[in-house]
């Protein structure tokens, strides 16, 4: 997406709403050199190193413009079009007409007429959206958990309660975090001020962005984007007392779990999925095993492996430890060295062992 041209066709193909990601980039100064992730962008556009980033020249203003500039385009194109709102054109695909330079081209053979197909409209519907989308956020389990220990968050004192939790209560503690943060900023609370163990299947991103202060214990399992964002907090996970199967050879936690935390813990009696740490910049993990991808741009914090890794291990890590133990001496086939190097450690594989 860079041009009005672009925005109207999307937007006459049934678009509401348009993502404008490199080319408000490009407009602060980009200039596609594809190594975001190396910290070597020469215009200080993608980096951390403090010489770099003096040579960024980007301003709110170009990108003010770019918008302006873009949003006047398209006013055009609808003004050619003869629509008076966006919500007008929405889906009227007997605007658009297949492109007489497309016939020339490999894919000509490809045949445009479903995508083109104008369809029906109900009575009483529209092809727009008319309404919001009502997400149920009055009634997260963090109010209910708010209630339980508000009077604990206000005179800073210990407590421990115990919740049930389901699959459908997604970012559990998020709510909470939020509440601490706003009194106490981001030193949270003393640790372990709060213990909430829960029992259940957990939904997607439980414990994420917990602060400093708050300690889950889930017995049970939890979904993808578990400790997500963790900011101080302390998260277990294990399974349930009546379990009969082995935890450290079965999966507990789902995809993207700790995706760019910022400190705090993790414990993990299972296996968690793909990009385990990914992003991982301060929090402590300890895990049982792992999926593909493991520890990718990883810049700070440490991780412990007490078992299997995925292929692509520690893809554009750049800081950060990662403690893998290597039980059937195959990691190496598995780790990514573009960016960091493995040092073998007999002392630590004792530890693990012990």
């Amino acid at each position: 997406m860079k041009t009005g041209r672009d925005v109207a066709i999307a937007t006459l193909l049934g678009a509401e709403e348009w993502g404008i990601a490199t080319a408000g980039l490009i407009v602060m100064g980009c200039i596609m050199l594809r190594k975001c992730h190396l910290n070597t962008c020469s215009v200080g556009v993608a980096t951390q190193d403090p010489e770099l980033t003096k040579l960024f020249k980007g301003t709110p203003e170009a990108v003010i413009n770019y918008f302006m500039f873009l949003a006047e385009s398209l006013r055009e194109y609808m003004a050619k079009l003869g629509f008076r709102t966006v919500n007008e054109m929405v889906g009227r695909t007997d605007k658009l007409k297949v492109s007489e330079r497309a016939k020339n081209m490999p894919d000509a053979s490809v045949d445009l007429g479903i995508i083109l197909t104008k369809p029906e409209i109900i009575d009483g519907d529209s092809p727009y959206a008319t309404q919001k989308q009502d997400h149920n956020l009055d009634k997260a389990l963090d109010f209910d958990i708010l209630k339980k220990i508000s009077k604990s968050i206000e005179s800073q004192t210990k407590i421990s309660i115990n919740e049930n939790i389901h699959n459908y209560n997604r970012t559990v503690g998020t709510i909470i975090s939020s509440e601490i943060t706003k009194k106490y900023g981001a030193n949270g609370l003393p640790d372990e001020t709060i213990t909430i163990n829960f029992k259940g299947s957990a939904g997607q991103s439980f414990g994420a962005f917990a602060c400093k202060g708050l300690k889950f214990n889930l017995e049970g399992d939890s979904n993808d984007y578990f400790g997500k964002g963790l900011s101080g907090g302390s998260l277990s996970v294990f399974p349930s007392k009546n379990s009969t199967f082995k935890a450290e050879d079965n999966i507990i936690i789902g995809n993207v779990a700790l995706y760019g935390a910022t400190g705090g813990m993790a414990f993990i009696n299972g296996i968690a999925g793909e990009r385990f740490c990914v992003r991982n910049s301060s929090a402590i993990a300890v895990v049982e095993g792992i999926g593909d991808h493991g520890c990718e741009y990883m810049t700070g914090g440490t991780a412990v492996i007490l078992g299997e890794t995925g292929r692509n291990f520690g893809a554009g890590m750049s800081g950060g430890i990662a403690y893998v133990f290597d039980k059937n001496d195959n990691f190496e086939t598995k780790f990514n060295s573009e960016l960091c190097d493995i040092k073998k450690s007999n002392r630590i594989q004792k530890m693990i062992k012990y």
